[in-house]
Formats: structure tokens, C-alpha cells, sequence
């Protein structure tokens, strides 16, 4: 199992969380992104930069991504096609997405969306408080417990 991480929308505290994961755990984490992400130095950690474009970087995240792997995304479309797929989608306010959670988000997302495009100002996601940091960090463990062996 790896972790693969969509970067370029990723807040910092959450990569921090993942750093140290990362080396406790004794697991792959690999971020994806179509700019530079400095990581600290580990045998763990790597970073990807891909091309500029729209969804480059989600499409390189599923392509390599395999069956069990988790992604941290935000991405609600990304993280649909992770769990078809049959990885595993946490955001990084540490909601694990399901098969029967995805398309509740998924229809929601797109209602919200066709709100904005219409003219109505919705505003984007509330600042990541320490609750969110905290929540993120617990499921991470809470999957790395259930789901990786350390070797």
C-alpha cells in the first residue's frame, strides 16, 4: 500500500501530519503536483511534478495509483474515480470517502456548482481549524492500523 497525495491543494499542516506518518509508519508518500513540493528528506517521502494543466495531476494520481492505495484529495470527482478504481479517498479534514458516501457528495458538489455558475455567491470551505487537523491525523492512523503492515 502507498499514499498518494494531491498537492497542489493540499495544506501544509495536513503534508506535516504525513511527513512524520510517513516515516513512523514506514510507508510510501508520494505527492502529486504541478509545482515543486519541497519534502523533508526520507526514504518514505518523494514528490511528483507534473505538466500544467487542468487535472494533470489527478489523471497521473489515478493512473498510478493501485487497488488499496490511499489518496488525500479534496477532490470530490478525483476521489470517485479512486474508489471505482478501489483505492481508498481521505480528505484533509479527515473524511474517508465510501462507495456510499461518494455520490451523496458527488450530486452535492454538482448542485453547488450549478448554484455558483448561475450567480450565487456560496463561498468556498471554512479555514482548517485544529478539530479538522486533529480528525485528519486519528483516520489516518486509524487506516494505517487496519491497513499497513510496517516492515
Amino acid at each position: 500500500m502507498k499514499i498518494w497525495v494531491d498537492a497542489d491543494a493540499c495544506p501544509n499542516v495536513v503534508k506535516e501530519i504525513l511527513f512524520r506518518a510517513a516515516d513512523r509508519a514506514k510507508i510510501s508518500v508520494t505527492l502529486v503536483a504541478n509545482q515543486y513540493i519541497r519534502t523533508p528528506p526520507s526514504p518514505f517521502l518523494r514528490s511528483i511534478q507534473v505538466e500544467q494543466g487542468f487535472d494533470v495531476a489527478d489523471n497521473y494520481i489515478v493512473q498510478e495509483c493501485e487497488v488499496g492505495d490511499l489518496v488525500i484529495t479534496a477532490d470530490i470527482p478525483l476521489a470517485d474515480e479512486l474508489i471505482t478504481k478501489g483505492a481508498h479517498a481521505l480528505n484533509p479534514r479527515g473524511e474517508l470517502y465510501t462507495k456510499d458516501t461518494i455520490k451523496q457528495r458527488l450530486q452535492m458538489r454538482d448542485f453547488m456548482e450549478t448554484m455558483r455558475s448561475s450567480g450565487i455567491q456560496t463561498g468556498g470551505p471554512s479555514a482548517l481549524t485544529q478539530a479538522d487537523r486533529q480528525n485528519f491525523a486519528n483516520k489516518l492512523d486509524a487506516f494505517l492500523a487496519k491497513n499497513h503492515k510496517i516492515q
